[in-house]
């Protein structure tokens, strides 16, 4: 979490001078306490700061000019305490590049029945002042959250904690590079993709390095370093083989991603076993621990879910139940308890695991290379989410569903990979329908931390089309919706 708190969303306060410098101070006072408050509050991961009360055109602009350079503000929080017309407001929010609440609240939960007076009245204006803020948000079709109910209670807190988290995923994305080792899998369609289009939306560097650079590197890798990781591996893990050799090589590369990550500013990475040049080993238990360790990752040159599941995993910081690249890989069809096993060849992080992971090492019967160890082991029951970010060709769709994660229903003792057991929403053969009629890919980002809620309001952020396969979806009602969206992205491209 210590990494979230760094990072700040502004406070600005909407006035006007015509109340007199008394008002004013009162109303400087009090958001100087909310902040103070919703900053202190378990519910939300970073620092609210109250910057501003906004009074005049050229005092808004400024903040939000002075917002949008600044790097550790990662969003701004409107109010307004009292009537603020909202034609001051124009300039400034026509500027805004930062994620933006609207926060409809008021200072006091409840009217002072013998206290309350005209010059309480003129104070306390929130409820007609926030309508005019929201008219503006409005005509200006401005993406925003608003987030409405009094400003001490646990809900509206847990709201505008998960909207900062998504404000978080839209700054890590915006600064995003991923790097790719060598090209997708031949002939797949899903994973390819529009690399410029993408940074022009997403802000995501995408660039490709020879898998020959990689092979290099792995071979500059020293014995003492190999060392050091392979202890940590036995600090975490369960070492359940004597090959050895294989750890070791896994070891090699993964201080080799890292490196060369860590070297370009890179934070997530794809590969494919069908270029492994100069490699012994596909990487398994090296990727699973990156991305244990933060890195985002997709198999076979997925690079779009490889930047999701970073995204995700830095949205999700401190929030227990871990994320992961996830592949649909096979059904268990039993009528009325339909269930899908997701697995990947190797790579699954094992921050969704139920026990502690199991080093292995078993033959791979593609890509032509030496066995390569892996962690194996189950992951945990429990709600979760399956998360895929298409390229529609001229748009970008993310596609969100429900699941619920359950102990496999098979102790499947001959499959040497990590895998999750788990009910699609609504059930298995309507979630697949309404799945494959969205489009959506194989490959997936899995996650018990991240909340659809949260992904919706990151889609909104980013401007892109969002999708929800929900217990209540059905398969002519997601038809519908997905031709009016259709319709809709059409009309403002």
């Amino acid at each position: 979490m210590s990494e979230l708190k760094n990072l700040e969303f502004w406070f600005v306060v909407g006035s006007q001078t015509l109340y007199g410098v008394e008002v004013l101070e009162i109303v400087a006072k009090r958001a100087q306490e909310m902040a103070t408050t919703l900053s202190e509050s378990p519910f939300i991961p970073c620092k609210v700061v109250y910057k501003v009360t906004g009074k005049s055109p050229d005092e808004i602009l400024q903040v939000i000019k002075e917002a949008n350079f600044t790097d550790n503000c990662a969003g701004i929080i409107t109010w307004m305490h009292t009537f603020s017309p909202s034609k001051m407001w124009i300039n400034g929010l026509a500027l805004l590049q930062k994620p933006y609440l609207h926060l409809h609240t008021q200072y006091n939960r409840n009217i002072p029945n013998t206290e309350i007076d005209m010059d309480f009245m003129n104070l306390n204006q929130a409820a007609h002042g926030d309508r005019e803020h929201g008219f503006i948000g409005a005509r200006m079709r401005i993406p925003r959250k608003i987030v409405v109910g009094y400003w001490r209670d646990e809900k509206v807190q847990k709201e505008i904690g998960s909207w900062m988290r998504s404000a978080v995923g839209y700054k890590v994305s915006k600064n995003l590079k991923v790097m790719r080792f060598g090209d997708n899998m031949r002939n797949v369609a899903v994973t390819e993709g529009d690399k410029i289009e993408t940074q022009i939306k997403l802000g995501w560097q995408v660039n490709t390095w020879t898998v020959g650079e990689l092979a290099d590197e792995i071979e500059k890798v020293t014995s003492e370093e190999i060392d050091r990781l392979v202890r940590e591996y036995e600090s975490k893990y369960i070492l359940n083989t004597d090959k050895t050799e294989s750890v070791r090589y896994q070891a090699r590369e993964e201080i080799a991603i890292k490196r060369m990550l860590d070297r370009e500013g890179a934070s997530a990475f794809s590969n494919t076993f069908e270029d492994l040049w100069g490699m012994e080993q596909l990487p398994g238990l090296a990727t699973q621990h990156l991305m244990e360790m933060g890195y985002g990752y997709g198999g076979e040159g997925d690079w779009k879910t490889a930047a999701m599941v970073h995204i995700v995993k830095k949205m999700t910081e401190g929030i227990p139940g871990g994320t992961t690249f996830m592949e649909d890989y096979t059904y268990d069809l039993e009528p009325g308890k339909e269930l899908s096993l997701g697995a990947h060849m190797l790579e699954v992080c094992p921050s969704v695991a139920a026990d502690k992971p199991r080093i292995e090492v078993h033959p791979l019967g593609i890509g032509n290379r030496k066995d390569p160890a892996r962690l194996v082991f189950e992951g945990h029951e429990g709600p979760g989410i399956v998360v895929s970010l298409i390229d529609m060709g001229g748009r970008v769709r993310l596609i969100i569903q429900d699941v619920e994660a359950i102990k496999p229903i098979y102790p499947m003792p001959n499959l040497p990979v990590a895998r999750i057991m788990w009910k699609a929403m609504p059930d298995l053969l309507t979630g697949a329908h309404c799945w494959i009629l969205a489009g959506g890919a194989h490959h997936t980002v899995f996650t018990y931390a991240a909340t659809a809620e949260m992904m919706e309001d990151w889609a909104d952020m980013m401007e892109i089309e969002f999708v929800h396969i929900t217990k209540n979806t059905t398969v002519e009602a997601l038809k519908h919706d997905l031709f009016l969206s259709d319709l809709a992205w059409k009309l403002r491209s």
